[in-house]
């Protein structure tokens, strides 16, 4: 007897977090990619998810006045896997289901390695309003001919973080695509995060300040901090080069 192969499941969302959560009214959301392989068709483990769960709580207790509700996307492969960019696709299913959740409301994608590579190549989505793009990793530098695309980043907010002592995505390759997306979308900056590496966690605290800030002044127009405010302004390479100073989001409300 030949024994047929289960169907595969499809991505979804992780349980609510903040307004959706409290049954409050959601004027935004943020959709939480974590990272993964460069290949792999198996389910993601769960340690992937919870990877980025800190993060994601940290960003509905900071909008939680502005009716901010979180999800953290659960793949269907743990791989990005070539050309399928499978996580690039299952982001996109994810806003959809934003839409059918909670109606119109802007969606920023946040996303740490691959899932910062997948926040990126989703943005086109007409849901999405802004990118935030954690260490992504992006495709090896002698693929400079055939580089990941920056079209679908036009008139969205994009923030880039990346620690300059990152052994396994490189800093460099994430400066390129936000040099290259800037010149399409002013909207656009990139932060370093002095002697951190892949998983920013010498400077979490920072990180995650940062991420609030942008988020907030990108889905509900609360305005941004100084040194963002800065970033966005500034032309290459100053503000796609801006120094995360230590201790910043210490005077922020969130």
């Amino acid at each position: 007897m030949v024994q047929q192969a289960l169907p595969e499941r499809g991505a979804r969302l992780g349980r609510p977090m903040g307004a959706a959560a409290a049954r409050r009214t959601v004027h935004g959301v943020v959709l939480l990619l974590p990272g993964g392989d460069a290949a792999g068709t198996r389910r993601p483990t769960r340690m992937s998810a919870a990877a980025v769960l800190p993060l994601a709580r940290r960003l509905v207790r900071a909008g939680q006045d502005e009716g901010l509700a979180a999800h953290v996307v659960h793949y269907r492969r743990r791989g990005w896997n070539g050309s399928a960019a499978d996580p690039a696709a299952d982001a996109e299913w994810a806003a959809d289901e934003v839409g059918r959740l909670y109606g119109d409301v802007p969606v920023c994608l946040t996303g740490h390695g691959m899932g910062g590579r997948a926040a990126l190549r989703a943005a086109g989505h007409p849901a999405v309003s802004s990118v935030v793009a954690l260490a992504p990793w992006l495709p090896e530098a002698k693929a400079a001919l055939a580089p990941d695309p920056v079209k679908q980043l036009a008139g969205r907010q994009v923030l880039i973080a990346h620690g300059t002592n990152d052994e396994r995505t490189d800093p460099d390759l994430s400066y390129r695509l936000a040099e290259r997306a800037k010149k399409i979308n002013r909207n656009v900056c990139r932060f370093e995060v002095h002697t951190d590496g892949h998983g920013l966690h010498q400077h979490r605290s920072e990180v995650q300040a940062l991420t609030a800030d942008f988020l907030l002044g990108s889905l509900f127009a609360t305005g941004y901090s100084r040194p963002v405010a800065d970033a966005l302004a500034a032309p290459p390479p100053l503000g796609l080069r801006m120094p995360l100073a230590v201790g910043f989001g210490s005077t922020l409300r969130h």
